[in-house]
């Protein structure tokens, strides 16, 4: 009966841990939707008005992971990135906030 309630245990708890952290491993075929405007230094987009976009490498990974989950939920206004957020899972913004987070 022990073994059966650990391993009931596990089964429950670990979905919440994968998604605990993410790991730079796991975003690493993620990045693509990133790098075309957050890679290029001095990079400005045109819409909806034209700005400058910030560096992400290298920046805080709780930082990235509050924008990222800001914009899925609406909090923040960018169309760009409304739709790239709200396209991600919970592990993917975990995962490229780790990877960001490292470079």
């Amino acid at each position: 009966m022990l073994k059966k309630l650990v391993l009931a245990s596990v089964l429950v708890v670990s979905p919440w841990l994968a998604h605990a952290q993410g790991t730079p491993e796991g975003a690493r075929q993620k990045t693509s939707m990133c790098i075309g405007c957050h890679g290029i230094p001095e990079y400005k987009a045109s819409f909806p008005s034209v700005y400058r976009v910030p560096m992400i490498a290298g920046q805080n990974a709780k930082y990235l992971e509050n924008a990222l989950q800001a914009y899925k939920k609406g909090e923040r206004s960018h169309p760009t990135m409304r739709g790239i957020a709200g396209s991600l899972s919970d592990k993917d913004i975990a995962d490229l906030a780790a990877y960001y987070a490292g470079k």
